[in-house]
């Protein structure tokens, strides 16, 4: 049994070049911050998180090392300039964040591995993979695949993703839960938020962190978006509201591999 778990909902970072928004949102309650190098905002996140009274052990830190420092002699090197950014001796998620560029499945995947056998990594996560490169991840993996994260929201759903985490005990981390806003003036998701006294984004939020094995990752900078998208999984959807958003389903994929 895996018994790495993360809160419903986490702070994603991209964009964010305040430290005080990530101090604000640890104080607020989120305890999942992701963020990745790609993204350079990695000493934002790290400067956020000594601001906050939040003690470190209570919050998920995760990262992502972009595709061209995946080879497996640059990886080391590269997780260890995020820590440095980050202000942390070690990070406890780091993901290969996109299967190409220096990605090498056997290579790069054992390099992760030595990252926790040395402390420098917790847990090791991968970032839009096909069911495929998952298969081969696990087989190749010492340590346990703990998290996958990839698009997931009402306009694009991945069933078989979903599936396969929940098969094999590991998080499923959908990114862009709102794809990108646009969902919030969807009539449909509109329909259903009006039914439960809530916002928009509160609705698909919901639907999507309280779908089974799956946890989200929503940007917000103000304090208003930031409890907003913290309390939007209390709200408990019916049957009927859930597949009225299953249904809104188009295949519009943001982030395309």
């Amino acid at each position: 049994m895996n018994e790495f778990s993360l809160p419903p909902v986490g702070l994603g970072t991209m964009g964010i070049d305040d430290p005080d928004v990530v101090a604000t949102a640890l104080d607020l309650g989120y305890r999942h911050l992701d963020t990745a190098q790609i993204y350079e905002n990695e000493g934002v996140v790290g400067d956020g998180l000594a601001r906050s009274d939040v003690p470190r052990e209570d919050v998920t830190v995760a990262t992502k090392v972009w595709v061209d420092r995946l080879a497996p002699n640059r990886v080391r090197e590269a997780v260890v300039d995020s820590l440095d950014r980050l202000r942390l001796d070690s990070v406890d998620l780091c993901y290969v964040h996109r299967p190409r560029g220096d990605y090498e499945p056997v290579g790069t995947l054992r390099a992760f591995d030595a990252l926790v056998d040395d402390g420098l990594v917790d847990h090791v996560g991968v970032s839009n993979f096909s069911v495929s490169q998952l298969e081969e991840a696990l087989d190749v993996l010492d340590h346990p695949l703990t998290a996958h994260q990839a698009e997931y929201h009402p306009y694009y759903r991945t069933p078989d993703l979903v599936e396969h985490a929940r098969r094999h005990d590991y998080a499923f981390v959908a990114y862009s839960p709102l794809a990108g806003g646009r969902v919030v003036d969807d009539p449909v998701v509109q329909q259903v938020a009006a039914e439960h006294d809530a916002t928009p984004a509160q609705a698909a939020l919901s639907y999507v962190a309280n779908t089974t094995g799956v946890v989200a990752i929503a940007k917000a900078s103000s304090p208003t978006h930031l409890r907003s998208n913290l309390v939007a999984p209390n709200i408990r959807l019916t049957d009927d509201q859930r597949q009225w958003l299953d249904d809104v389903e188009r295949g519009e994929e943001l982030y395309p591999e």
